[in-house]
């Protein structure tokens, strides 16, 4: 019985601007994505049986063909003809639903383990054409890197070669944030027209702290606080701790800050966990 055992981590996005919207009803976006050492681990096991099976005991995590991962798994065996099944068993760190990309990381490391397990011989361009049909934070985690600057509808992966590591606080409020949701409340006339992106690449380069951290930006922060008022309550007591940066990741209701050190990391951290059950402390993979 063979079975491959493989790490699947979030992600937080740094930027991401809302360009405007697109013939197909989705966003262009333009977003810098940073993968984080917070992460799920995926089981597969081979079976006989033919069947696609889900273990997870998260109660909030779809264990049928509504779970990304049960997607991935029916579209490979479809098309590729396969006659086995598989067992994927998930183990949730990444809470669900937080703007943290946990389903759509989960989906691009079962692309990788079933191309594995039963050898697809699928390269990265066609394993990145499955994880488009999936859904658009997916393709960022078929990439081996830190962090990418994503486009189109954050599907189009351009992976940045940048050394820096960044310490993080990252709070995640027990409220559920739907994207569909979020993006629907936006209003784009409202939306800045200022790109600042090239000028946070270069200070990510240089390892700025201090600069990364003046320049983070999210356009989905109205809906967000439109939708829920008191996640905006939520950021700005974050914001006034010693922290260099404060946003939402994706469309939340995850918080995160850029912080200097690992030391201030935790101390913001102890002072933060007194309030917030789901409080972590994440640095760039």
């Amino acid at each position: 019985m063979k079975i491959i055992k493989l790490k699947s981590p979030a992600k937080l996005n740094l930027y991401l601007k809302v360009v405007g919207k697109r013939h197909d009803g989705f966003h262009e976006l333009k977003t810098i994505f940073e993968r984080i050492d917070l992460a799920d681990t995926l089981r597969f096991t081979e079976m006989v049986n033919g069947k696609i099976n889900i273990q997870c005991i998260h109660p909030q995590v779809p264990l049928g063909p509504k779970n990304l991962v049960y997607k991935v798994a029916d579209l490979l065996r479809r098309d590729f003809g396969i006659s086995q099944g598989v067992t994927i068993q998930i183990d949730k760190n990444i809470p669900v639903a937080a703007g943290l990309a946990g389903g759509s990381s989960n989906a691009a490391i079962t692309l990788m383990g079933l191309n594995q397990l039963w050898r697809l011989g699928l390269g990265q361009k066609e394993l990145v054409e499955y994880a488009k049909k999936i859904g658009s934070d997916v393709p960022f985690f078929l990439y081996d890197c830190s962090w990418a600057l994503g486009t189109g509808r954050g599907d189009i992966i351009s992976p940045m070669k940048i050394e820096t590591k960044l310490w993080h606080v990252l709070v995640v409020p027990k409220m559920r944030m739907l994207t569909p949701k979020v993006y629907g409340a936006m209003n784009l006339k409202l939306t800045k027209f200022g790109d600042d992106v090239n000028i946070l690449t270069r200070y990510l380069g240089q390892n700025d702290v201090v600069k990364i951290g003046s320049l983070l930006r999210n356009d989905l922060e109205g809906p967000i606080s439109f939708l829920k008022p008191s996640l905006l309550k939520i950021k700005r007591k974050i914001e006034a701790l010693n922290a260099v940066g404060t946003a939402f990741s994706g469309s939340g209701p995850s918080i995160f800050s850029v912080i200097e050190s690992r030391k201030a990391a935790v101390e913001i951290y102890k002072q933060l966990k007194r309030q917030y059950r789901q409080v972590f402390i994440v640095k760039t993979l």
